[in-house]
């Protein structure tokens, strides 16, 4: 059953580890790997990645990225979101620790943000303005 408007930008608020899509130019499938993201309903998805990753090069080239999530409990469901680059900027520590708290919390989140403040130094954030959704829950009652 096709997902609501309100049902996929929930859903995807919620904690999920994201499938990243970009095109990766001629005569190569798109570049697909998972990735951490924030989003608030209504607002822009972002990721956090390193400025020079093959990741943000594709991003830049191709203007435009996809996020797909997904679960298999207690019925299979899936949103995926696709948009323009919205905005790109410099990271900070606030924004590892925003990111991570979505996923981790006391002393994982705070070993993780140390480890990412050093790490991750050049991480910058890319948001997303949504274009195109599709959303549907494969074991919801029609």
């Amino acid at each position: 059953m096709a997902l609501s408007r309100e049902e996929r930008e929930g859903f995807l608020a919620e904690p999920h580890v994201a499938a990243l899509g970009v095109a990766a130019g001629d005569d190569r499938g798109p570049l697909v790997v998972p990735i951490w993201y924030a989003y608030e309903p209504g607002g822009l998805p972002w990721v956090l990645t390193g400025a020079g990753s093959r990741k943000m090069k594709l991003i830049r080239a191709a203007g435009r990225f996809s996020l797909m999530v997904q679960r298999t409990e207690p019925t299979t469901r899936y949103v995926s979101v696709e948009g323009p680059v919205a905005e790109v900027a410099e990271g900070s520590a606030g924004l590892h620790r925003e990111m991570a708290g979505r996923y981790l919390s006391g002393a994982a989140l705070d070993e993780f943000v140390a480890w990412a403040e050093v790490e991750l130094a050049d991480h910058i954030v890319v948001r997303m303005r949504p274009e195109h959704w599709l959303g549907t829950d494969l074991g919801a009652a029609g």
